[in-house]
């Protein structure tokens, strides 16, 4: 038996399977003290189901704990960045376009230094052992522990990156380093800022991770923890304090992930309406469409994994308001983005609230059956209908959005919010709302399996195309199961072929990732 549990900005959801068999769900209001939140959920359906603690084999979690903390700039460690990618990248230092509330909380102080390596391979100029342990050293006399080394063209030489790492670990012992390489893609700032994002988040790692782990003992769960990343996989709950910015997006991959287990679909978009926010991906082959470009956080740029997705502040607690485009001109109600979030229950018109909500419109409508429906009667029949239609209209042009073609295609419905939609969505071949879509979230997180990705820049002229993808495929493999895969279930899910034209060589940019069931007994 397993648990699933996916903390979201409104609602702390958590699912016990037994098997591919659903045995007990839970949504409770996600808590200020994250750890309370996710042990109260957990004892709910422990409680509900008449399960002895003993018996859970493994607990995933998705948590926004992390992305929150660097989005409202909080809990964040000052970070010094290693630059190996002088002189040709001076002019534009790290941090570069970041927006000053961050950097200011962010910036422990940058040293650009000799190294880095021509799109050819040929080094830009020569690694300085002695610089790089003369920063390390200022970094330390500086009080900065957190450390992230990037440089040029790291993805497909590494080289550098890792030799600096030795030098600084020499100096510093005790410090938390993260190498782009590890982190993000081809892209200098883009990448690097990925791998200064992760350091921002160490030391809040450090507190989360063992805050998760102790509300399992609590309850008398001893059983191995994971954490849900991005890409749909998991990762043990130790790794995470190294790595937690790939947990950026958890919550919709697990969505997509659980709507293209609950639904059975393997190519479908999804609509994911929370209490805050919706999210509208696509389920590709049954995991998450990666973005492919840089993607904005908080301002910041990167180009780390993350899923492909459009997030409109909508949701089941979004503030429904009116104001007048003109002065004197009829009122138009706006729905969010700003919600009340987990105060819902509370703060709602049909909860015996003062908040105007999503909720209360849709309750007035007859989609939604909740609450004290006489609170909601007073509310004007056509300023309901109209909100209603502006929230279809909204998710129409979403959906609009994340198609690839203008034919229509199957919408998955998931979240809380879902039963905001009491109509036919343009452009979906079916809507389909599964059951327990309400906790599609952490369904997925339960049903998360194990990767391992190889992602280098090669060359196919000496060794042939096959040859070299065949390598890739093994190496994938190879790391899936040592990540904790089970051997007798990894398989090859993607490859990505990105010819670089301005490279020599008849150079690409080869990702291949691979996934398997979780090795429950390992």
């Amino acid at each position: 038996m397993r648990i699933g549990v996916d903390v979201g900005g409104t609602n702390t959801d958590a699912v016990l399977m037994d098997g591919d068999r659903v045995i007990a769900i839970s949504k409770i209001p996600t808590t200020r003290d994250i750890g309370a939140g996710i042990e109260a959920a957990l004892a709910r359906v422990l409680l509900d189901s008449s399960t002895d603690p003993r018996r859970i084999r493994c607990v995933m979690i998705g948590t926004t704990q992390f992305i929150n903390a660097f989005v409202q700039a909080r809990d964040l460690t000052p970070v010094g960045v290693v630059r190996l990618g002088a002189p040709a990248t001076l002019s534009l230092p790290p941090f570069t376009a970041w927006p000053e509330v961050l950097r200011n909380v962010v910036d422990g102080g940058h040293y650009i230094l000799p190294g880095g390596f021509e799109i050819d391979g040929h080094p830009i100029s020569r690694f300085d052992a002695r610089a790089v342990a003369d920063a390390a050293r200022d970094l330390r006399n500086r009080g900065i522990f957190s450390i992230a080394i990037s440089c040029v063209s790291s993805p497909a030489n590494p080289r550098m990156e890792d030799e600096a790492q030795d030098i600084v670990r020499n100096e510093i012992p005790e410090a938390f380093i993260t190498l782009s390489h590890e982190i993000g893609r081809l892209g200098l700032l883009e990448r690097e800022n990925a791998t200064i994002i992760n350091c921002s988040l160490c030391k809040l790692a450090v507190r989360v991770i063992p805050a998760f782990e102790n509300a399992l003992s609590k309850l008398g769960i001893h059983a191995p923890l994971y954490i849900s990343q991005n890409d749909g996989t998991l990762k043990r709950a130790a790794d995470v304090i190294s790595y937690p910015v790939l947990t950026f997006a958890s919550g919709p991959t697990n969505s997509i992930r659980g709507s293209a287990y609950l639904s059975g679909e393997r190519n479908a978009i999804v609509v994911d309406i929370g209490g805050t926010t919706t999210d509208v991906g696509v389920i590709t082959n049954g995991y998450p469409r990666q973005a492919s470009g840089s993607v904005e956080i908080a301002g910041v740029s990167t180009n780390f994994r993350i899923p492909d997705l459009i997030t409109l502040g909508l949701g089941g607690g979004s503030l429904v308001t009116l104001s007048c485009a003109n002065p004197g001109g009829k009122p138009r109600p706006n729905v969010g983005p700003e919600s009340v979030g987990y105060e819902l229950a509370t703060k709602a018109l049909v909860f015996g609230g003062d908040t105007l909500t999503a909720t209360d419109i849709a309750v007035a409508k007859g989609t939604v059956v909740v609450g004290d429906a006489a609170r909601v009667n007073h509310l004007n029949r056509a300023m309901v209908d109209e909100v209603m239609n502006s929230i279809h209209d909204r998710l129409n042009d979403a959906i609009e959005l994340m198609k690839t073609s203008a034919a229509p295609c199957p919408v998955v419905l998931v979240g809380g919010g879902s039963l905001l939609v009491n109509e036919p969505l343009s452009g979906a071949s079916q809507s389909i709302i599964p059951e327990y879509a309400a906790v599609a979230n952490a369904i997925g997180a339960a049903i998360g399996q194990i990767g391992g990705e190889t992602d280098s820049v090669v060359s196919f002229m000496r060794d042939g195309r096959d040859a070299v993808i065949t390598r890739f495929k093994a190496d994938a493999c190879e790391r899936a199961v040592s990540a904790g895969a089970r051997a007798d279930t990894v398989d090859v899910v993607e490859i990505d072929e990105i010819p670089l034209a301005y490279m020599p060589g008849d150079s690409v940019r080869l990702r291949v990732k691979a996934v398997g069931a979780l090795d429950i007994d390992r």
